[in-house]
């Protein structure tokens, strides 16, 4: 048997999993997933209808397996397995208590049908792996926020917060629609329709005093969170340019991307970086103070009057 025919076959399997994975899918994501073309999903499709498998086809919809079609237990990899390791260490410690014992139960489902080698090979990799979140993700006494807020957007269904916002003195109630929820610089975040702003706004779970599910249906449709997310890309910006240590232009590399860097150039011993940043007045400037003894600002002049005043304001608190 050539590789090309085993490689075809791994991918029909493939395909068959994910049809039972999903309500419908799309020829298209199938073809992205496996970098074939269309063409070659409409021929994995029809296999798989002459073998005896029940898909239903809607055109400029997707495929859908017949509702009760099932395979028998799928076998996993090693490799696989060991992810799910990773999987649930991720899931104890980056979701709120409630939807974190959901991924439990459900673990110890998908563990109760892996073969003997695989459950040792899963036993001996789980007191080994530690994840240790640096920042505070959920309010302690919201045991289930991820859980109320996945129900909203799946039911279209508003949320109350109590929410305390970084820039305001005391809490506010809220009403929101929530459109989506998305990890970012270490926190998670909740976009949605506020209906005591009358606008969308983003609220992070750690600083949610309270959650309740309400009765209230959407007021509108709100699109995806992609779309929402890339409107920021159209809010004005203000290009940067500072010079970095290169000894010390490494540890900053992973959240830089977070304050707009767009790109960057060796120059001798240092590392000439440049950033479109739309916080020039607060976020920037006390990131830069994090390693500002190591680094030098190029332009603008109103970014070195900023870390000036902080530093000056800093000293005079001393």
């Amino acid at each position: 048997m050539g590789m090309e025919t085993i490689n075809r076959f791994d991918r029909i399997v493939a395909i068959l999993v994910q049809l039972q994975s999903k309500r419908i899918v799309k020829a298209q994501e199938l073809a992205d997933r496996f970098e074939v073309s269309l063409r070659t999903i409409y021929r994995d499709i029809r296999t798989l209808e002459a073998s005896g498998v029940p898909i239903i086809s809607e055109a400029g919809v997707g495929y859908s397996i017949m509702e009760g079609y099932r395979l028998p237990p799928v076998m996993f990899t090693r490799e696989e397995v060991g992810s799910f390791v990773a999987a649930e260490k991720l899931m104890q410690k980056f979701v709120d208590k409630s939807l974190g014992s959901y991924h439990q139960s459900a673990m110890f489902k998908l563990k109760s049908v892996l073969r003997g080698s695989e459950k040792d090979w899963i036993s001996a990799l789980e007191s080994q792996i530690s994840v240790d979140p640096s920042q505070q993700l959920f309010n302690d006494g919201l045991p289930n926020a991820l859980e109320i807020l996945f129900e909203s957007i799946a039911e279209k269904k508003q949320v109350f917060l109590k929410y305390h916002s970084l820039k305001s003195e005391h809490p506010s109630d809220r009403h929101i629609e929530p459109v989506g929820l998305f990890h970012e610089n270490n926190f998670w975040y909740v976009l949605g329709y506020c209906h005591y702003r009358h606008d969308y706004r983003q609220f992070r779970t750690d600083r949610m005093l309270d959650i309740a599910r309400t009765s209230l249906a959407f007021t509108a449709e709100h699109g995806s969170l992609d779309a929402h997310l890339s409107k920021n890309v159209n809010i004005t910006k203000t290009r940067v340019r500072i010079r970095v240590d290169k000894n010390i232009a490494r540890f900053i590399n992973g959240n830089r991307k977070h304050y707009g860097f767009i790109s960057e150039k060796v120059r001798g011993k240092k590392v000439e970086m440049t950033f479109m940043t739309s916080d020039v007045e607060h976020g920037f400037p006390r990131w830069y103070l994090m390693f500002g003894d190591y680094a030098e600002i190029i332009e603008p002049e109103v970014l070195k009057h900023r870390v000036r005043a902080i530093l000056e304001k800093t000293v005079a608190n001393l």
